[in-house]
């Protein structure tokens, strides 16, 4: 298998690696289970602010403008820190995958096919989070490379495997 490999801890068990195109339907899944709820939950805050700046009287103060500004600064920032858990989370869990992974039969692990941590899990996330997406070098590089990791994998000692060859959990 041009694509497998063997595990230190399991030498007669070989896995596949993941390819860059099911990643990237994988991603585009959790995109939407992370999406549309934060979708929605602005769409609430966008309906409250609108509804007081329809009044054609309201003229908003510096102060309002600056209070309205840092919450939606605070929001970003929940919305990027929901992201980022739900990666590290899911990637640390017993499924070792996100929703979008899960339901495409893939799985990260450590180079040696174990689970991995919760702060490798969260480094993982970051390191796409900052580096992956310039350009997004960081994502193509996984269709290059042996093992298909892409930057942030080679960062985080991770690779993407299909769970299928892996244990049935």
């Amino acid at each position: 298998m041009e694509n497998g490999i063997s595990w230190e801890n399991s030498p007669d068990e070989r896995k596949e690696y993941a390819g860059f195109w099911i990643r990237f339907a994988a991603n585009l899944i959790d995109a939407i289970v992370l999406g549309v709820p934060i979708f929605i939950l602005s769409m609430i805050v966008l309906f409250i602010f609108e509804g007081v700046a329809m009044d054609p009287n309201y003229q908003p103060t510096d102060a309002e403008l600056l209070a309205f500004a840092g919450g939606y600064f605070v929001f970003v920032i929940f919305a990027a820190l929901i992201g980022f858990l739900y990666f590290a989370i899911l990637h640390s869990s017993k499924w070792q995958a996100t929703v979008g992974k899960k339901l495409l039969g893939l799985k990260v692990t450590d180079l040696k096919g174990n689970r991995i941590s919760f702060w490798r899990a969260l480094g993982r996330i970051l390191a796409m989070s900052f580096l992956s997406g310039i350009f997004y070098i960081g994502y193509i590089m996984a269709a290059f490379t042996e093992r298909k990791q892409s930057l942030h994998d080679m960062i985080a000692g991770t690779v993407v495997v299909k769970s299928s060859l892996l244990d049935s959990n």
